[in-house]
């Protein structure tokens, strides 16, 4: 338990939540969180993270559906606020699996518009169900077969 609680303290995205930075909300609620990347891929690109540590999509299981579900939610609220008629086929939402993710809280990407993306991000860095990062549909599916 100490363990997880001093990760939690120097978790960036924990921090985040806790209000220990300048990081503008784009969206908050009891249980969740998103905001602008530091390093945006994209014209749009936000996290949306659980206000719960949770270390990586890796390590959940079926119970977490509903988070991952909430996740999707909150992504599509965001861009339809920001980006006004976005098609949703050119947005991406979804997982770095690790060890493709740089931290170690369960966060999701939502990038918005792909066709804008460079080729090495659009097509590897965030290749839609490849080894580095899984779709939300990949991932409901991929914890739906656990319970199973």
């Amino acid at each position: 338990m100490a363990e997880s609680s001093d990760q939690e303290s120097r978790c960036i995205f924990c921090k985040i939540v806790r209000g220990e930075t300048d990081t503008e909300l784009l969206y908050e609620d009891q249980d969740y969180v998103c905001f602008r990347d530091i390093r945006p891929d994209a014209e749009h690109h936000y996290q949306v993270i659980p206000k719960t540590h949770l270390p990586s999509v890796k390590h959940l299981d079926s119970e977490h559906v509903p988070v991952i579900q909430k996740l999707e939610e909150i992504g599509k609220i965001v861009l339809q606020e920001r980006v006004p008629g976005c098609d949703q086929n050119d947005a991406r939402m979804g997982f770095h699996w690790p060890p493709f993710s740089s931290i170690p809280h369960l966060h999701m990407h939502v990038l918005a518009p792909v066709s804008s993306m460079g080729f090495i991000k659009r097509n590897l860095i965030f290749r839609k169900d490849s080894m580095a990062f899984v779709s939300v549909e990949w991932t409901l599916n991929n914890l739906k077969e656990k319970k199973n």
